[in-house]
């Protein structure tokens, strides 16, 4: 149950405008990484009919929602921009109960969903097609955009109310009914998005939520014929399978996926800078991004200076409870999460890397039993090494040694992911050969690999996304839409 009152949980799934729990089903825990003996909320474990019921609902609503004016439906974003702004504190706070992001960070992330609703809300004003002058005589040819119909939203726990907002915002715009299937472990934190639109007064059955495992109501949404696209947010390994299935049944799908960032330190970068983009981009949210920084390659000349630096940067960050403001680092999300990151920190050093600071548990107080790792740094590591080619989604980088720029972005192009990479230099010629040398969709100088515009276009490279189409900015009402070209000529008759 949730015990702050300020952000009601209804504890249920929300469908065509009304919060039910299906009679029959078992519920989803989810629980306080810093006190796993909290339950932060239970929503139901809905069976594969719930999905079919929320899908059906979204189709009837279907129409009415399209022939609704782009000025009215951005008109629901504000308001439900609104409420989450009002809410903002507890909503941080519930972020920082039932994932653990450091409240500092996560009030962040809910400030980016209100830039988001009110972004998509401004694009409203002037959605809509092209018309370029057409080349015959009488003629006027123009685009038109239509919604593609109902969508099915996927999204994960690491930024459980900024991913769905990002994703069913231009959806709405667009004039798609939606069906959102949030992550397990955070469930009454995407309820807070089903809340807004509710309390907005949006038309039943535009936005319908439902809670339970991705082999019912994910295989549902994949598959059901009435889902006319796909969205999904998650695992390289779930996201191929996501893509695979929804392909297969004739859907658009937009898969993003994992990471494995890399941070180029060349021999003029202002070390306290580079210092800086290495712990905000590696260890901040503990490392529980798909932009994390995970790689740091740099040159030889500034090694030991960089080196000695970033020790006593991360010597010095706060690990602890996340609702502290003070803490930078808060738990892993999950005790699965907290295993694999532990398991990865014994991994490297039976590699043969040098374990050169941290990866030891840690008991802070007031928290002595939540799932918290220590901010890791791993040295003498080897390009093959498994710490250095699999997403570990935790605190943990690895830091390596390169003769020159040419090696530093041959060996941060040598993965299979391509999602985000920066380079901190003060040579132009570096930061310009870099943008067209290196294999990311999101390409940083003197930044975090973490961190995005949402005016900007969102994706990545390789296995790190399917390449469809971009998510945020403009172009993200391309996904969400189907645009015809129109010709009209006018018939003049003697």
């Amino acid at each position: 149950m949730l015990t702050d009152p300020s952000v009601p949980s209804h504890e249920a799934n929300y469908i065509g405008g009304e919060w039910t729990a299906p009679d029959d089903a078992g519920f989803i825990e989810s629980r306080n990484p810093s006190v796993p003996d909290e339950v932060v909320s239970e929503f139901p474990s809905s069976p594969r009919e719930v999905a079919r019921e929320a899908i059906d609902v979204a189709v009837a609503a279907q129409d009415e929602w399209a022939d609704m004016s782009p000025h009215a439906r951005g008109g629901y974003l504000r308001d439900a921009a609104a409420f989450v702004e009002d809410k903002r504190e507890d909503v941080a706070e519930l972020i920082a109960r039932e994932m653990g992001k450091p409240v500092s960070i996560a009030d962040g992330e809910v400030q980016r969903a209100v830039d988001l609703l009110n972004y998509y809300a401004e694009i409203a004003r002037d959605y809509g097609g092209d018309a370029p002058p057409s080349g015959s005589e009488n003629t006027h040819a123009y685009t038109e955009r239509e919604p593609l119909g109902t969508v099915g939203l996927i999204t994960p726990w690491n930024y459980p109310i900024a991913i769905p907002i990002w994703k069913l915002a231009p959806a709405l715009v667009a004039g798609n009914t939606i069906i959102l299937k949030p992550a397990s472990s955070s469930p009454a934190v995407a309820a807070v998005v089903a809340q807004a639109f509710d309390h907005a007064g949006l038309p039943d059955g535009v936005l319908n939520f439902v809670t339970g495992p991705g082999s019912q109501i994910g295989d549902e949404i994949t598959k059901n014929d009435d889902i006319d696209i796909v969205s999904f947010t998650g695992s390289t390994e779930a996201g191929m399978y996501v893509y695979e299935d929804t392909a297969a049944e004739g859907k658009r799908v937009q898969c993003e996926m994992g990471g494995k960032n890399p941070l180029i330190v060349d021999d003029t970068a202002g070390i306290e800078t580079a210092v800086e983009l290495t712990t905000a981009g590696a260890f901040a949210a503990t490392g529980q991004s798909c932009t994390a920084t995970s790689r740091v390659y740099v040159f030889e000349e500034v090694y030991d200076e960089y080196l000695a630096a970033l020790t006593e940067a991360t010597e010095e960050m706060v690990v602890g409870d996340p609702l502290d403001p003070a803490t930078e680092v808060g738990p892993k999300a999950d005790e699965d999460g907290f295993e694999k990151v532990c398991d990865y920190i014994k991994l490297g050093r039976e590699e043969g890397a040098t374990l050169h600071y941290g990866g030891r548990v840690v008991d802070p107080d007031g928290v002595e039993d939540g799932y918290f790792v220590e901010p890791t740094i791993f040295t003498d590591v080897d390009h093959d090494m498994r710490l250095m080619n699999e997403e570990i989604f935790g605190p943990i980088v690895g830091v390596m040694q390169v003769s020159d720029y040419e090696e530093a972005v041959e060996l941060a192009n040598d993965t299979q992911y391509g999602l985000s990479a920066s380079i901190c230099t003060n040579r132009l010629d570096y930061a310009k050969e870099f943008v067209g040398d290196i294999e990311a969709g999101v390409v940083k100088v003197n930044q975090t690999t973490t961190g995005i515009e949402f005016q900007l276009p969102f994706g990545g490279m390789k296995m790190s996304s399917t390449e469809t189409y971009k998510e945020q900015g403009r172009q993200a009402i391309d996904f969400f839409t189907h645009e015809k070209a129109v010709y009209v000529t006018h018939v003049m008759d003697d």
